[in-house]
């Protein structure tokens, strides 16, 4: 098996088993999520974060957002341009929210578009060496690579649940670790910078 037919294989199991989740249970999970990272993630004032609004069976981070936002973080979420390109619009307070690709839902193309200092990453499948399988599009691992090219040094915080943690997940060149990964559970670091 190649590494992108196990990735594809890791990728529907780990979707399926989040898919069996209820619904009420994914909102109890999405709160804990909020408690364990809503005061551990360290960042000043004004940083830029991006999250996601959720779709099909993922995490809302709204919960989480919100607790961001009040420490004062400046917020923005992914907009679909096209097959390859994704951007990150600020998710101002009152902003009516518009189809943004990939059945996702977020700001219109009036809004400000920010270079996310940490972001938020969905991912389908992770391992605990801070490896993850996207959902195959590839849209993350080039915003990444293209905010790197910038200069910029995004830090990088999955955001999935237990079930989707995987014993190995195959690494490919083009694809970017995590420097913390987010479940139900709490928060593990990859990385020293976000205590």
């Amino acid at each position: 098996m190649t590494s992108r037919e196990l990735k594809a294989q890791l990728r529907n199991e780990r979707l399926s088993a989040r898919d069996a989740i209820p619904a009420e249970k994914r909102a109890s999970k999405s709160l804990a999520m909020a408690e364990h990272a809503g005061e551990a993630v360290g960042f000043a004032l004004g940083t830029i974060v991006s999250g996601f609004l959720p779709i099909r069976s993922e995490a809302d981070l709204r919960p989480l957002m919100a607790r961001f936002a009040v420490r004062g973080a400046r917020l923005c979420v992914p907009a679909i341009l096209d097959r390859q390109t994704i951007v990150f619009r600020e998710l101002a307070e009152g902003a009516p929210l518009v189809d943004t690709g990939f059945g996702t839902v977020g700001p219109g193309a009036d809004a400000v578009i920010l270079d996310p200092e940490i972001m938020l990453v969905p991912l389908s499948a992770f391992d605990a060496r801070g490896h993850r399988i996207g959902y195959g599009a590839g849209h993350y691992d080039r915003a990444i690579s293209r905010l790197r090219q910038k200069g910029l040094h995004p830090k990088l915080i999955g955001i999935a649940f237990d079930c989707q943690e995987v014993a190995h997940v195959p690494a490919e060149p083009h694809d970017m670790s995590l420097d913390a990964i987010l479940t139900e559970s709490g928060l593990r670091f990859f990385a020293s910078w976000i205590g």
